[in-house]
């Protein structure tokens, strides 16, 4: 997080760098996008980041909540959705760099990862909150309650079953509604 620059270790062992932007924006997540384009949050630099497809260059896009610090990041097949940590929201970044953010329930439930559901929607741990919440294509939000020590931070989706991974070393299968 603290090194400046992107790595790529090959399957031979060879590590390629990109530097940063910003040498200190502490890269968290990345996931590759539904444009061939690796993406990743730039957490202290409250930005998203685009590396181009042949691994050249960083596009950093800022987002327009200050001190959103973002965290989580997962590709559909048309966006690339985020959380924003300290600003208690979840947006979304499509390929030409449009950018929308919603506000969730509790702003103070800190969104840790995010999974898309592949039909527009997004799930999103809420760490801070214990909570696990679904974003639809609109913005429209619903939260499930998984207790208050939960403290959900992985997740994953599998077909209509959504995975999530707790603090507390176990794992919650959210079944379908």
């Amino acid at each position: 997080m603290t090194g400046g620059y992107l790595g790529r270790l090959g399957v031979e062992g060879t590590l390629t760098t990109v530097p940063l932007p910003d040498a200190g924006g502490m890269p968290a997540m990345i996931t590759s996008g539904p444009d061939g384009a690796q993406w990743l949050t730039l957490n202290a630099e409250n930005a998203v980041g685009r590396l181009d497809p042949h691994g050249h260059r960083i596009d950093t896009h800022p987002l327009p909540t200050g001190g959103a610090g973002p965290v989580g990041i997962a590709a559909d097949r048309d966006v690339v959705w985020f959380a924003e940590f300290l600003a208690g929201r979840v947006g979304r970044i499509s390929p030409d760099g449009a950018i929308e953010e919603w506000d969730l329930p509790d702003r103070a439930s800190k969104p840790h990862a995010v999974a898309p559901d592949g039909a527009g929607g997004c799930w999103a741990t809420l760490w801070g909150s214990g909570e696990l919440a679904y974003l639809d294509a609109t913005g429209g939000c619903t939260v499930t309650a998984l207790g208050p020590a939960a403290a959900p931070h992985g997740l994953a989706v599998v077909g209509s079953d959504v995975w999530v991974a707790l603090e507390s070393c176990a794992v919650v299968r959210v079944g379908p509604a």
